[in-house]
């Protein structure tokens, strides 16, 4: 038997590939977040409440129909080296005349997401920054924080490079402008 011979994986490959071999335990979630494999225990009731609170708003109140997915698998472009970045936002939301959720695969790219949520738990500072970075770097036009620690809902928008150019931050209790596709205020008085 002659053995074959294969090029060595540079550090950001074989990352990339124990990561996606990777069996997380039950109700936990891994992802590759700048180069650092990342597992988040399940969320907390309060948590999905959040989630649960913006999705009802979304439905109801766009203007556009949404479709929603919670947890879905977002693969965006890296920067600096690291391998791509495999990102599960708490939600994520596009244009229901899209249909992108059907079909797609656990980890689809991000073209066609109209906005990502984020509600903080156990590793904040992943939500506030890392990740901000990763939907920024993927061309994601919206990101909206919801900051349990600070009491505040964070909206980024316009996208540039590694980071967005324009954040607009509300306590809880005080409503956030959504701009089209979604073109509604969000109710924040619930998160109290």
């Amino acid at each position: 038997m002659s053995a074959v011979a294969h090029e060595p994986l540079t550090p950001a490959e074989g990352l990339l590939e124990i990561f996606l071999a990777l069996d997380a335990p039950e109700g936990f979630r891994a992802e590759l977040i700048e180069g650092k494999i990342v597992v988040t225990p399940p969320p907390d009731g309060d948590h999905e409440d959040y989630i649960g609170l913006i999705v009802n708003q979304v439905v109801r109140r766009s203007q556009t129909d949404m479709q929603f997915s919670g947890n879905k698998g977002l693969k965006l472009r890296s920067g600096g080296g690291c391998p791509k970045n495999y990102v599960i936002p708490d939600g994520t939301f596009a244009p229901a005349e899209r249909r992108l959720f059907r079909g797609a695969d656990s980890w689809m790219p991000c073209d066609g997401v109209a906005m990502v949520l984020e509600v903080t738990s156990t590793k904040p500072e992943a939500d506030r920054e890392a990740k901000r970075r990763c939907y920024a770097r993927g061309g994601i036009p919206l990101y909206l924080l919801v900051d349990r620690e600070a009491s505040s809902v964070t909206l980024f928008s316009v996208p540039e490079k590694d980071d967005y150019r324009e954040h607009c931050t509300r306590s809880f209790g005080r409503p956030i402008a959504l701009p089209a596709p979604f073109a509604f205020d969000l109710e924040t008085a619930d998160f109290l």
